[in-house]
């Protein structure tokens, strides 16, 4: 064993009052836990808390503090995100109470905490702003360079640092774990925190100098340069600091939607006539309602949307060679991607109502030769999972993102593959068997908050005609073979309206959902049947989620360890598809579908630099083509600084993890089905955030 081994381990401090104190404390916790015959859980929160604070204060964390700045951050994220929250679970003021002797609490503590001024101050403290302004400036106030020094120099100040952080802690946790009902002032604050530590650790992690000049004096551990563990300290405040703080908002989030008990009841048909279910639909909207609802409504969206792309077709064959001088390459790879994904977790699958390439082949039709039906082998998805895939290779392979012929040219692949085959078989086949884009968003849309639906279910039971489904005179029906009444979620609705346009009863909305409801339970999905039991739709899903992680390392400057995360994927997409006997073929495909989020958030994340950092290198393509002035070339060297993004990039991420880990949960129920899940889950998001904090080729700009 090391000397420095040797001296961590006998490092345990544990002084007299601390260690009474953490006993007594444990001692009368449990007493009146027992009395008040409270479930499990909360004594063990409780002394999980008692555990991670004597982590923070009495193990070599401590004194190892002294010598490593990440150190230092592991021992305030316990005692400012770890510890109090813990603590707090276990309700500690009215178990201690009824732990305490009864004349000790009654005669002693009794007449004080039935003060009416201690009621007064108790309701302004425990103001959600209030906690955040205090746990916001003691963080602050403490990592600024002089105090940091004061406190490493002095035990004295030190004991006062750990003092501050705790019971700022301890007020900004305490409304947020008693929240039982509504008090929506919690959920910005929480994201409000997790901002401001995500600041605080982007200076650590971005800056090109050591900030504690302490650090530069002591003898380095673990050949670690001081440099380096800033980095490092860095991280470990902003990743689990960041997970610290939305997980609490995502569960509360998910408690306050969830509709009550007495509520989950199907209502009966005659209630439901009687008074229609509240809730909000696109289509009554002022003016976008009338857009979506009128006849030509989608053909002025296609129409502009055949414009733009004919645009990229013309300039990328005939235009400049640059992709960042070249509509071909900005407009696909830039902007139509990242509002793709944004359309897609705020409001539903746009793209596929206003997409172009379904506006030619209305013309093959003309012609009366769409007969035929798609082959009923090929009427699964395991050929949409292989065109997409190779869509992802080959977009990385062949580099068709810096290429504006090529993304030319497979613009026009596109409109004559739609032309070819909707114009010889019936229904929309290209979009529901065939077209990669639109498998993706359809993927993408289990997670939109806006679904075609009908509005009251008991005006489809009387109606005989079912126009919705086979059209009338003056519209056709669903082409997809989606039956209204029995729909869920949006997989294979391409947002086309037709429907709501067929029917006669008005009665079809683009309705507000749960975003993931259809992740949660099993339902049978009209033209698909049972998710559970779809393993094409499965590993279309598991498609989606490798590749937003694949795309994005392929994107690292650093080459060799990109590669290595690259085949790291695919060894663990291989394991995880070798494991779906181990979990049996129902539990697979759910827990497949579970990893959605965590994909989009990658995916949200990914486009979202992108985005960010070339979406000026449009305005200099748009003077050249009209030309009007010089272009401003260099636009097309600047945009958003990378390092201001990441924490935004890094909150989706932590966001679709905990979403993925959560549905994941509601589906596994039991251990040792879930930690094979959320391992592989965690590793992806360790992919993500390795990928996200390295340098990244900036898609759109020329430098």
């Amino acid at each position: 064993m090391s000397g420095v081994a040797r001296a961590l381990l006998s490092s345990w401090s544990f002084p007299p009052g601390l260690a009474g104190g953490l006993v007594a404390a444990a001692i009368v916790y449990t007493r009146g836990w027992r009395r008040l015959r409270w479930p499990a859980w909360r004594l063990y929160a409780f002394v999980a808390g008692l555990g991670a604070l004597t982590l923070a204060v009495a193990s070599p964390i401590d004194a190892l503090a002294r010598f490593l700045l990440s150190a230092h951050m592991v021992q305030h994220l316990l005692l400012l995100a770890i510890a109090p929250p813990l603590l707090l679970l276990g309700a500690p003021a009215r178990a201690s109470l009824r732990g305490l002797p009864p004349s000790l609490a009654r005669e002693l503590l009794g007449p004080f905490l039935a003060s009416p001024a201690l009621a007064r101050i108790a309701r302004a403290l425990r103001r959600p702003f209030v906690g955040l302004v205090v746990l916001s400036a003691s963080t602050w106030a403490w990592h600024v360079p002089r105090s940091y020094e004061l406190a490493l120099r002095s035990p004295a100040w030190h004991r006062l640092e750990h003092a501050s952080f705790f019971g700022a802690a301890l007020l900004f946790w305490w409304p947020v774990m008693s929240a039982r009902k509504p008090r929506w002032a919690i959920l910005p604050c929480l994201l409000l925190a997790d901002l401001q530590n995500s600041a605080l650790a982007a200076l650590l992690v971005f800056s090109d100098r050591v900030l504690y000049a302490s650090y530069l004096t002591v003898p380095r551990l673990f050949d670690m340069a001081a440099l380096d563990d800033q980095i490092a300290a860095g991280v470990i405040m902003w990743v689990p600091g960041s997970l610290v703080f939305l997980a609490p908002a995502i569960v509360l989030c998910v408690r306050w939607l969830s509709p009550p008990a007495a509520a989950r009841a199907r209502p009966s048909a005659a209630s439901t006539a009687i008074m229609p279910p509240k809730q909000f639909d696109l289509l009554r909207a002022p003016m976008v309602g009338w857009l979506l609802r009128a006849r030509h409504g989608r053909r002025l969206l296609q129409t502009a949307s055949l414009a733009v792309a004919i645009l990229v077709i013309v300039d990328g064959l005939h235009g400049p060679r640059a992709a960042p001088m070249n509509l071909a390459g900005i407009v696909p790879w830039i902007w139509w991607r990242a509002l793709t994904v944004v359309a897609l977790l705020t409001t539903g699958n746009f793209f596929c109502m206003a997409c172009p390439f379904t506006l030619p082949r209305e013309l093959g039709r003309r012609f009366g030769q769409a007969t035929r039906t798609w082959p009923r082998a090929l009427r699964g998805k395991w050929l949409a999972v292989g065109l997409l895939a190779a869509f992802f290779v080959a977009q990385e392979w062949f580099g068709w993102w810096d290429s504006p012929r090529a993304t030319a040219m497979l613009v026009i692949a596109y409109f004559l593959a739609a032309f070819a085959i909707d114009s010889l078989v019936r229904g929309a086949s290209f979009c529901k068997y065939v077209c990669p884009v639109g498998q993706l968003q359809f993927v993408g849309s289990l997670l939109s908050p806006l679904e075609v639906k009908v509005r009251l279910p008991v005006v489809c039971a009387d109606c005989d005609t079912k126009d919705c489904l086979r059209g009338n005179a003056g519209q056709r029906g669903c082409e997809l073979d989606l039956y209204l009444p029995r729909k869920v979620g949006n997989l294979d609705c391409t947002f086309c309206l037709d429907c709501v346009k067929a029917c006669p009863h008005d009665n079809i909305g683009l309705v507000a959902v749960a975003p993931g409801r259809l992740l949660m339970r099993d339902h049978g999905v009209a033209s698909l049947g049972r998710l559970s039991q779809r393993l094409d739709v499965a590993l279309l899903a598991l498609v989606v989620v490798i590749a937003a992680f694949g795309t994005a390392a392929i994107m690292v400057r650093s080459t060799q360890p990109a590669r290595l995360v690259l085949v790291g994927l695919l060894i663990a997409s291989a394991l995880l598809a070798a494991g779906r006997k181990a979990l049996g073929r129902a539990l697979f495909c759910r827990l497949a579908l579970a990893l959605v989020p965590l994909g989009m958030g990658m995916w949200a994340a990914h486009l979202a630099f992108h985005l960010a950092t070339g979406w000026r290198s449009l305005w200099p393509v748009v003077q050249r083509l009209l030309r009007f002035g010089d272009p401003q070339w260099s636009l097309a060297c600047a945009g958003v600084a990378p390092d201001r993004l990441v924490s935004v990039e890094l909150l989706l991420l932590d966001g679709g993890l905990l979403a993925s880990l959560y549905v994941g949960w509601k589906i596994a129920r039991t251990p040792p089905r879930y930690l094979p899940f959320a391992a592989f889950a965690a590793a992806l998001w360790v992919v993500g955030v390795w990928t996200l904090l390295s340098p990244m080729q900036m898609r759109g700009m020329s430098t």
